[in-house]
């Protein structure tokens, strides 16, 4: 149900930019985020956004990672730059709604390799 696009290879240091889209028959959603999970790793939030509040990232992205929303849509952006090698993994995007429960998209790939 919900929609993610932007993932693909890139070099160390390079950009990219993940798009989430959620359903507009979602009116309770109070959070989205992004998470990812890389090979023989657990999950971890990467980051996320809430109605009347800045972003909440993990240490490890924080200054290189931007997350926003688009307003009075159920849209979130994921903005990274200056990618590293470790940033490779699946990211899901999540919806958190008011009364649960969490949606997560299925997935996209993102590596960091030269």
């Amino acid at each position: 149900q919900l929609v993610e696009s932007g993932g693909g290879l890139v070099q160390p240091g390079g950009s990219l930019t993940l798009s989430c889209v959620a359903p507009e028959s979602f009116l309770n959603i109070y959070a989205m985020g992004w998470e990812r999970q890389a090979p023989g790793k657990q999950r971890e939030l990467v980051a996320q956004v809430s109605r009347g509040s800045g972003g909440l990232y993990a240490d490890s992205v924080k200054g290189r990672f931007t997350i926003s929303r688009a307003d009075g849509k159920n849209t979130v952006y994921l903005q990274m730059n200056s990618l590293k090698p470790e940033d490779t993994a699946v990211y899901f995007c999540v919806a958190r709604r008011v009364g649960g429960p969490d949606v997560w998209g299925q997935g996209i790939q993102v590596t960091v390799s030269s």
